[in-house]
């Protein structure tokens, strides 16, 4: 297993990055008025509502604006697409904005370590408060491959340029990314140079609960645990 398995390693974390919670409503509650939805036997059935998609990870994808100005959102709903290329559903953000006119962006990943201050970034919007960054005590070097953010203190950063947008109606977009390049602090690799979950800490949105968990521990081996069936 070498760089590009890492590579497959910190972007399966990705599951699906947030829409505006209201419209989400809105269609399930059509979507449910439409379809006569039948009941599974012997369990608790909800419809098309809040589906649980877990786990989710919280995503943080930073931009650069028109004035260089860095801007970082909080997002859950994304995934990998090819063996370098990840994507994502974006509303009505900055960010959106920020990827449209740079073509470019940067995605790490919130963890233990820095809950709050990743949360605060899903919390307030750059259009009212441009520097959020820095009210974080966060600080920024920009990426020498793309024209976007690397966040200091995010340990595992994915460099990204933009290959596909489709744009929605309201504002919002579909964005495929494809990873020229990404990096690890050296604290998070394990002795033989990968990166190591356990040392990451990265946690994901429990969207059932709306809480933030920690990834558990090890429980089996990819590839190799089902052998026991065949």
């Amino acid at each position: 297993m070498g760089v590009k398995t890492n590579l497959i390693i910190a972007t399966l974390l990705l599951v699906l990055v947030a829409c505006d919670n209201t419209n989400n409503d809105n269609k399930y509650s059509n979507m449910n008025q439409k379809e006569n939805v039948k009941d599974v036997p012997g369990r608790r059935n909800f419809g098309a509502q809040h589906p649980v998609m877990t786990p989710q990870p919280c995503i943080m994808i930073a931009t650069y604006d028109e004035n260089q100005v860095p801007d970082v959102m909080m997002a859950a709903w994304g995934g990998q697409c090819d063996y370098d290329k990840i994507t994502f559903d974006l509303g009505a953000h900055k960010t959106t904005d920020n990827i449209r006119l740079k073509k470019a962006f940067t995605v790490s990943f919130a963890t233990e370590n820095d809950m709050a201050q990743s949360d605060y970034f899903g919390l307030v919007s750059g259009n009212n408060v441009p520097d959020k960054v820095k009210r974080a005590g966060f600080t920024v070097t920009p990426s020498p491959n793309v024209d976007a953010p690397i966040i200091n203190e995010y340990k595992l950063t994915l460099e990204c340029r933009v290959v596909e947008m489709e744009n929605y109606d309201g504002g919002g977009a579909r964005v495929v990314g494809e990873v020229v390049n990404w990096s690890a602090d050296e604290s998070i690799l394990n002795a033989e140079g990968k990166v190591d979950l356990a040392k990451l800490k990265p946690i994901i949105f429990d969207s059932s609960a709306l809480i933030y968990r920690t990834v558990g521990d090890s429980v089996g081996q990819a590839w190799h645990s089902g052998e026991k069936f065949q």
